[in-house]
């Protein structure tokens, strides 16, 4: 090809990746497989590596960050960013209101939005192509994030804007924040490797984009919700609202549950609605922002040294419950980890019953000073993990007891030791103990790994103690004379247990991957390294410079896949497990349309068959896509138990709803 005609289909291919970047990342309505977008990708990229003269800054192949930075450089905003008032009740709400009337008149109108618990970030586009980002800072100056925000894939480079037409300058403010899900993995996976855990979302959120090193940051699965216009050359505004409007139009996320009111009760109501309701969120808000939508009155109203005197932000009451210490126990995981764990009296917080909280490490017990029979402050990290606040010293009689971090492994008696640097304390017998031992085959029985139904941590225990399985490979050997005779099994329950086992062999690679327990490598890495490589025989050939070329895999990942296979135990599992025939391969896509080709799903609420990880998986193979939040563009709603808001917003807008019977139904219509 020559370079005239690489330089025309290299434009082609941009624009049509970021038009379906945009569609998959802010309106949440992909229109084509993820299949055809990664052949999009990759013709791109191999046009670039052909033609790298003709890679642009605003090319999709540059979204990852370059080399790591010695230091963050200071940015001066155009404009402060400035911090919110905060109200704390429904008067302090109609104080604010009053304020608002007294100086403008009665004819206000109000927008309010979910304040996402998040950093607050500003991004500038310079002729339509994104060009630097900056954190708040003191509201003054703010620290240049500008190559770790690039890897963030709702931010667009380019917005959609007709040729010539971008504002020479646009700066745009929003909030980077962390799904409560992958808060939640990140944390476990932290924890696995003994490194210090993020308190909640927020704090995860502002880690990540702290980063030095890019790479790390796009690792990390951010998000981001733009909701405020910094700064415009050649471009203009009556309202509020109306920048919002403009947002979505040039491709910017903005987020869905804005609302326009013109009477100050709705305001009122609207907020108090979601004390309870942001719970079924898959994000973490601490509250509501309420603007004056007109910009002439806000430039009315001005502002103080330090807030806006037309926006506010209504806090919701902290949900922190007060409970009793009634022994600290030490799980031991994987990957040996020991892990203090606080036996509660169980009390309802966000929405469940608490009966345990992890204390993560002896030095976070230290620092809270925490005794067995202290009365304690707990609350949920991010609605998700229930966490320790604090001590409730008042109430200490001196009955209650220190605890002490123990020396050797509570399960097998070997040292455990702390590394230098690390927080966790260890187990040093990786090979023999139980406890580890258990874990990894609870792990590679788990319902994202190979998912083999009625294998839980009874059964495990069992078949370990009887001496009939010492590592997962053992399970695809048992034989029903060895099932039947043991305790609570029985003819029918080792017939389920053996017919299980039997049918986990069919799992794909990817689960397969994720079930072998490879450190560092989660379900999201497994999936990577099953297309990368197709199989098991080939990961393990795998070298140092195979591994760090697939995205998202660096240096410490690379490391540990490559130790993991080294490991002659784990050279044996694996002809063991081949020898039992479980699949060993990926399997290739069929090529032409799947029967749910370009439809949207949306899942709520708890399946019994399936997880959302299993749901979406069958959903994606028959070539659908799963989305988090309902909107016009959705195609079907699953419903389980106890379903959120994202049930009565598919009932209001009318969206084809599916319980788990009927889901089942259509799955084997589509499969057949």
């Amino acid at each position: 090809m020559k370079k005239s005609e690489a330089e025309k289909r290299i434009k082609e291919l941009r624009d049509l990746i970021n038009y379906h970047n945009r569609q998959y990342y802010v309106y949440d309505n992909p229109v084509i497989s993820d299949a055809e977008y990664d052949k999009l990708m990759r013709e791109l990229e191999e046009l670039e590596k052909k033609f790298p003269e003709l890679i642009t800054p605003d090319s999709p192949t540059q979204r990852v960050g370059g080399e790591p930075l010695p230091y963050f450089a200071q940015v001066v905003h155009r404009t402060p960013m400035m911090s919110l008032a905060n109200a704390f009740s429904a008067d302090e709400l109609r104080d604010f209101h009053r304020r608002v009337v007294g100086t403008v008149g009665e004819d206000v109108q109000y927008v309010v939005e979910l304040k996402i618990d998040g950093l607050a970030i500003s991004i500038t586009y310079e002729n339509g192509l994104f060009k630097t980002a900056s954190t708040r800072g003191d509201g003054l100056v703010g620290e240049d994030v500008t190559q770790n925000v690039r890897t963030i894939k709702s931010v667009p480079l380019k917005l959609d804007f007709p040729e010539g037409q971008a504002p020479a300058v646009l700066e745009v403010r929003g909030e980077v924040y962390l799904p409560k899900e992958d808060f939640r993995k990140l944390n476990e996976e932290r924890e696995e490797e003994g490194l210090p855990l993020f308190a909640n979302p927020r704090n995860a959120a502002a880690g990540s984009l702290r980063q030095l090193d890019p790479k790390i940051t796009a690792k990390r699965p951010l998000a981001v919700f733009m909701y405020q216009l910094g700064y415009a050359e050649g471009v203009e505004f009556e309202t509020h609202y109306e920048v919002l409007e403009f947002f979505k139009k040039i491709g910017l996320r903005v987020n869905p549950h804005v609302v326009l009111f013109d009477k100050f009760d709705d305001v009122v109501d609207y907020c108090l609605s979601w004390n309870e309701k942001r719970h079924d969120l898959p994000y973490e808000i601490d509250g509501m922002v309420i603007k004056v939508n007109s910009l002439r009155q806000q430039e009315i109203l001005g502002a103080t040294a330090k807030s806006p005197r037309w926006a506010i932000a209504y806090k919701f009451p902290a949900e922190q419950k007060t409970t009793v210490v009634k022994d600290i126990i030490v799980r031991v995981g994987r990957t040996g980890v020991l892990t203090p764990t606080a036996i509660l009296e169980p009390v309802r917080v966000a929405g469940s019953t608490v009966s345990k909280a992890t204390l993560h490490n002896e030095d976070y017990i230290k620092e809270k000073d925490i005794k067995i029979g202290d009365t304690v402050i707990i609350h949920k990290a991010g609605d998700v993990i229930p966490e320790v606040v604090e001590v409730v010293k008042e109430k200490r009689t001196g009955k209650e007891r220190d605890f002490e971090m123990p020396r050797r492994c509570p399960e097998c008696g070997s040292e455990a030791i702390r590394l230098p640097g690390e927080a966790a304390y260890r187990c040093t017998n990786t090979t023999g103990c139980p406890a580890q031992i258990k874990r990894s085959i609870e792990h590679f029985a788990s319902r994202d790994a190979m998912d083999i139904r009625g294998l839980g941590p009874a059964i495990v225990s069992l078949l370990i103690s009887q001496g009939l399985i010492k590592d997962a490979a053992d399970l695809y050997y048992l034989k029903r004379e060895d099932l039947v005779p043991l305790e609570r099994m029985g003819e029918k329950s080792a017939a389920n247990l053996l017919s299980a086992i039997e049918e986990s062999k069919k799992r794909p690679l990817d689960r397969l991957i994720y079930a072998l327990g490879i450190p560092y490598v989660g379900s999201r890495t497994a999936s990577l390294l099953s297309e990368a490589f197709g199989s098991i025989s080939e990961l393990e050939k795998a070298t140092y410079e195979d591994l760090i070329k697939v995205p998202e895999i660096g240096d410490k990942i690379a490391e540990s896949i490559l130790a993991f296979f080294r490991q002659e135990q784990v050279r044996d599992l694996l002809a063991r497990l081949k020898a039992a025939g479980v699949n060993m391969e990926a399997k290739k896509r069929e090529e032409g349309p799947r029967p749910l080709e370009g439809l949207t799903f949306v899942l709520t609420g708890t399946l019994e068959k399936y997880t959302r990880q299993q749901a979406k998986e069958l959903i994606e193979e028959l070539g659908g896509r799963v989305t988090g939040s309902v909107s016009k563009k959705t195609d079907y709603v699953v419903v389980g138990k106890d379903p959120g808001s994202k049930y009565e917003n598919a009932l209001k807008l009318g969206i084809k709803i599916l319980n788990e019977a009927e889901f089942e139904e259509m799955v084997e219509k589509w499969k057949a």
